[in-house]
């Protein structure tokens, strides 16, 4: 047996679970923890400028690798708050991540000591399991119950709260007789699967809903082959997007309020037997209950038993993880396809892609200031499909989503939920730290972008290269497209004359002079033929100078991105593309 202090103990378990890199800020009640972190070795360190900038950059981490779990870390009282959004989001999208904050020593905690505050009890709405570890030798088994957490069943946060002293224990711990916790998933039986089928089957236009229970599971491919082997069209979810590829023939597109096609609405309308996979029916998905559901009947595959009927009740529900459901799917219909037992669905499928080919929005505009729809259609004739998109919320996000192209799993990157403002930067940094290999282009309007803008230094000085698009209205532009429905324009304009910018016309804040005093470079554009230049020179200089590349665009002050209250009652402010020449990047149009 070896002697040490407990947080040896810890950063050891930790080494042992995977983990070989963390998010943080040191702080005097943490410390502790930084000084085994240093002994140990094995995990490297970003230094975040915002502790909830790192919680954030913890997500990044973990969406971008199956297996992947971020690490982040801050002090004892105002850090665990700072970190509270970032476990919201996480928790929110089943993301695990492992939140380690710092607390006054025991003896204190009562005494309404400097920073101390009781951050369990305040983070257990958001995590799947919070503790504040009270002896030193239940440290190193406390986080081996936090790694059983995060990754059993469906997936989530957890928080270890350190006091001070505890940290500092000694105690008798052998990593060599340490082990990981098996895992415990849910899986679906043959008679479930028989039983889905046979809907599926009875069906004359069924659908697949993908979700981001497939991607957490790691189970795109299976998905795939399955939908393949039926025949049966794919509408994945904003959080699913990516499951199947945008080129791919059965993808028909995706349904929702906001960040929807079309398309994939009026498909969905049309179908009668839907089957959910790794979904939580989300309101900006369904829209009201009533039109979702109205003359279709529904199969849920959820990991998490009480998500099944959580929103609706489906006509079958099954609770297993995806990419065990999806191997016994398979099983089951090679064997039907075998004996004849499969349908042809090449008529619906028909139906689905000629949908597709003729409800495209336009995109090709030449206004002057540029009209964000010219922006994503420069961005797909610039970026491959190789690209990975993070993004958060508002117009820029919805937007992207509708015009935008994914082709891989884990290359759309989005908060879904919870949708924190100033989410992306941290996060794309915490996408590029898990995979420098990756060609990362983030997502933002102004106000995203200005929220936690001073984690751009943490991009320069630790050599954390991504292109940045962000796309300036100087509005809280989906604010205030809300407000027209109380006839308002109300506190949602960021615009102001800006004595040291005057070339910016009113636009406010200098984006350029700030992410250059940060440590990146910058690019400002105001005419659509600007824009692929300054995308294509963003992406020589990423390669030149290993820093954030931001590529700020200047909008038109207003615009109405298409959205509504149902699916069958979107709003659009545009003309429909009727020749390939007004949606030149659409994966499929009518000529």
């Amino acid at each position: 047996m070896s002697k040490m202090r407990a947080i040896e103990a810890a950063v050891l378990v930790m080494r042992r679970e995977g983990v070989d890199t963390a998010f943080g800020i040191p702080g005097a009640a943490i410390n502790p923890l930084y000084s085994a972190l240093q002994k140990v070795g094995g995990i490297d360190h970003v230094l975040a400028r915002h502790v909830e900038g790192a919680s954030h950059m913890a997500e990044g981490y973990t969406r971008t690798k199956a297996g992947n779990i971020g690490v982040c870390i801050g002090t004892s009282g105002p850090a665990g708050t700072d970190m509270v959004t970032g476990l919201y989001s996480a928790s929110a999208d089943s993301i695990p991540i492992l939140c380690i904050t710092g607390q006054a020593p025991r003896a204190r905690m009562h005494k309404e000591d400097f920073q101390a505050v009781d951050i369990t009890a305040i983070v257990k709405p958001v995590t799947k399991w919070a503790t504040t570890v009270m002896e030193p030798g239940q440290v190193p088994y406390a986080f081996q119950k936090a790694f059983y957490e995060m990754r059993s069943g469906r997936p989530g946060p957890v928080l270890i709260d350190l006091p001070f002293d505890v940290q500092m224990a000694e105690i008798e711990f052998d990593i060599d007789a340490y082990q990981p916790l098996p895992l415990a998933k849910p899986t679906a039986n043959r008679v479930q699967i028989e039983k889905a089928l046979a809907m599926l089957d009875q069906a004359e236009r069924p659908l697949l809903v993908a979700g981001g229970g497939i991607i957490n599971a790691d189970a795109s491919e299976l998905l795939v082959e399955f939908a393949e082997l039926t025949g049966i069209p794919v509408i994945p979810t904003l959080m699913g997007w990516g499951t199947i590829p945008d080129d791919h023939p059965l993808m028909v597109g995706m349904v929702g309020l906001q960040t929807s096609h079309r398309y994939g609405n009026a498909t969905l309308l049309k179908s009668d037997v839907v089957l959910g996979v790794g979904n939580r029916w989300a309101n900006r998905h369904t829209g009201s209950i009533d039109v979702y559901t109205e003359g279709r009947k529904f199969i849920h595959v959820d990991i998490e038993p009480t998500q099944i009927g959580r929103v609706f009740n489906p006509d079958l529900g099954i609770v297993s993880d995806a990419a065990a459901a999806l191997t016994v799917f398979i099983e089951v219909a090679r064997e039907w396809q075998a004996a004849g037992k499969l349908k042809n669905r090449s008529a619906w499928l028909q139906d689905c892609q000629q949908r597709k080919a003729s409800l495209q929005r336009k995109t090709h505009f030449d206004n002057v200031p540029v009209k964000p729809q010219r922006v994503y259609e420069e961005m797909n004739q610039v970026f491959g499909k190789d690209t990975c998109y993070v993004s958060t919320i508002g117009l820029s996000q919805i937007a992207g989503a509708q015009f935008l192209h994914v082709y891989k799993p884990r290359h759309w990157i989005n908060c879904g939920q919870a949708g924190p403002l100033g989410w992306t930067i941290p996060a794309a940094l915490g996408v590029v730290k898990a995979d420098p290999t990756r060609k990362v282009v983030a997502l933002s309007g102004d106000y995203d972008f200005q929220f936690m803008i001073e984690e751009l230094a943490v991009g320069a000085q630790f050599k954390l290269p991504y292109i940045h698009v962000v796309v300036n209205n100087s509005y809280l532009g989906l604010i205030r497209q809300a407000q027209r429905g109380f006839d308002m324009d109300y506190c949602v304009q960021l615009s102001f004359d800006n004595l040291n910018a005057p070339e910016l016309n009113g636009y406010g804040v200098d984006h350029v002079a700030v992410a250059e005093g940060l440590g990146c470079k910058a690019l400002r554009v105001f005419e659509p033929a600007q824009i692929q230049p300054a995308l294509r020179k963003a992406q020589e200089l990423i390669e030149e100078f290993k820093v954030p590349v931001i590529v700020e665009i200047i909008l038109e002050r207003v615009t109405n991105i298409s959205m509504g209250t149902e699916i069958n009652a979107v709003n659009e402010f545009e003309d429909l593309a009727l020749v390939g020449n007004d949606a030149p990047t659409a994966i499929s149009m009518l000529d």
